[in-house]
């Protein structure tokens, strides 16, 4: 999750698409128009090195530079680990306060 919190920080799309599952992961994928990225927060963490699935919450804090405007993103991400790695699926959107 942390690499993935920090690719969206500094615009690496192609490491998002890499931990990205294929099964899920989008077309295009364009960071370009986004906030930045300020702040990560893990909330809680579930599987382990033998587990087949996993998942993260966590809060992203952001800033639209263009505006000022400032929130959180709040998020549990789920993961699957095959082919001895962890691959993100998807995520559910919470209210991030």
């Amino acid at each position: 999750m942390r690499s993935r919190f920090t690719a969206f920080a500094v615009g690496d799309a192609a490491h998002l698409r890499a931990s990205w599952h294929p099964g899920t992961r989008p077309d295009e994928l364009d960071l370009a128009d986004g906030p930045r990225w300020l702040r990560l927060e893990v909330l809680d963490a579930h599987g382990g090195p033998g587990d087949r699935r996993g998942s993260v919450s966590f809060r992203a804090h952001w800033r639209d530079e263009a505006t000022g405007d400032e929130g959180v993103l709040a998020e549990r991400s789920r993961f699957v680990r095959q082919s001895g790695r962890w691959w993100y699926l998807d995520g559910d959107v919470r209210d991030g306060v």
